[in-house]
């Protein structure tokens, strides 16, 4: 795979984000070794945003064999890497490329936390970080998105985001600023989330003054889906089918759901939505 000299170089980049000495070894026998040249013509196509969905799509097609989805990886973060030039030109601060391309770094430290072991398993997500598709702006992450035919804006909350009032203020503060400077023709009216952590059955959980629930506040929410299990991953950080009697113990919320689910109840998501208030 050519590299385009843009100014930053692919180490460079896997030392910003901070991520994993063995996995940057491993990144850097892909490069030295795999021929990827034909694995070029996606990367186009997945660093726009109209277009990141099929490309990865392809991509993954195109490797029959990709162990511990390592190729993608690398094709992503070569993605990322040429975006920095694309950031530098829109003007947008360094900080925010670098907290952007982190979740990388984050997702694979998940999947240790879960399976004991380092790998990637989320590039069906991060084509929308090397699409600047999703941007973090402080505690938060936000994703250009439709809602009933209009021009939203969707939130996704980090597993390490701080969820205090001061730091989810700050984050949108920042935000309001990001979009209006660097996205002014982005017209939008509301904010939408759709997680397992805007679930109501948290209410009846957590302390009045959880932060959670002070950040489910902020929004009307509109729907429920109790089937979801998506929050056993989030909240344990285990495999999906993890027996309920073997879940960990080592916070509070995670003692009261692992109750909840041995007596048979469920916690499931929520989708809420409010008001952009400039």
């Amino acid at each position: 795979m050519d590299k385009i000299n843009n100014g930053l170089k692919s180490r460079e980049l896997y030392e910003l984000i901070s991520l994993q000495p063995e996995i940057i070894e491993k990144l850097e026998v892909i490069g030295g070794r795999e021929d990827l040249t034909q694995a070029e013509r996606y990367l186009d196509g997945m660093m726009d945003m109209d277009t990141a969905q099929q490309s990865y799509r392809d991509l993954k097609a195109f490797f029959e064999e990709d162990t511990d989805q390592l190729k993608m990886l690398y094709c992503q973060l070569e993605c990322a890497r040429r975006l920095f030039r694309r950031y530098e030109e829109k003007g947008i601060p360094k900080n925010i490329y670098v907290d952007t391309m982190r979740c990388f770094t984050r997702f694979i430290e998940e999947c240790r936390e879960k399976h004991g072991r380092m790998f990637f398993d989320r590039g069906w997500w991060t084509y929308r970080q090397v699409s600047m598709n999703i941007f973090r702006i402080g505690a938060l992450e936000y994703q250009f998105k439709e809602y009933e035919g209009d021009k939203v804006i969707g939130l996704h909350i980090p597993s390490d985001a701080d969820l205090s009032g001061e730091s989810v203020d700050a984050s949108f503060r920042q935000a309001e600023l990001f979009f209006g400077t660097y996205y002014k023709e982005y017209r939008y009216g509301k904010y939408t989330c759709n997680s397992w952590l805007m679930a109501p059955t948290l209410g009846s959980l957590l302390s009045e003054e959880s932060n959670i629930l002070a950040f489910q506040n902020r929004f009307d929410i509109i729907r429920e889906d109790r089937e979801d299990k998506e929050y056993i991953e989030w909240l344990f950080q285990v495999p999906a089918d993890t027996e309920y009697i073997d879940l960990p113990q080592r916070t509070s919320l995670q003692r009261e759901v692992r109750e909840l689910l041995l007596k048979g109840g469920t916690v499931g998501s929520a989708f809420g939505i409010m008001d952009y208030k400039p």
